[in-house]
């Protein structure tokens, strides 16, 4: 799907760019024809042009189809822009690099994923320490108003002892 679009890009971007596109098939074709049977640059400075390399013919591109038709020129044999570069390999590439994009996408959100699955556990944590300082803290400020509250009762004599008779053991 990807090499598609690349190459619809680089269709509709030539059309938009070249003068030669607007003036007509009819004279681009003449233009393109002329090239035949010479060399693959040569036929290639003029980018409406598709070079096809198994036939050494220099043809007008097909710009109203993303692809060059099987009878106009077989992919592996068809230059456009560049005569290094064919349609099959083109498209074998951009799958490629289409499909280490879509992987590394995916690698990546599955290590988002995972570490947003570890945050919770580390609130959690951190949620779990505070309880216990929370209730270590009460725990001292009972004591604390506890040992208070019995000073309080033993100066008042409002404080039981445990063993009531532990004054007359003397």
């Amino acid at each position: 799907m990807a090499p598609l679009r690349a190459l619809r890009f680089c269709a509709a971007l030539a059309l938009a760019l070249l003068p030669a596109a607007v003036r007509g098939e009819e004279e681009a074709a003449g233009d393109c024809h002329q090239f035949t049977n010479r060399s693959c640059e040569e036929c290639l400075k003029n980018v409406t042009c598709l070079w096809c390399a198994s036939s050494k013919q220099c043809v007008p591109y097909p710009v109203r189809r993303i692809l060059p038709p099987a009878d106009l020129c077989e992919l592996r044999s068809a230059r456009w822009g560049v005569c290094w570069v064919n349609f099959e390999a083109l498209i074998i590439a951009m799958s490629v690099v289409g499909g280490m994009i879509l992987i590394m996408l995916a690698v990546c959100c599955c290590c988002c994923c995972k570490k947003k699955s570890k945050k919770p556990d580390k609130e959690d944590e951190r949620a779990a320490r505070e309880r216990e300082r929370r209730r270590v803290r009460q725990e001292e400020r009972r004591a604390e108003m506890k040992s208070r509250h019995d000073e309080i009762r033993r100066k008042y004599g409002l404080f039981k002892e445990e063993n009531p008779y532990a004054k007359f053991d003397n």
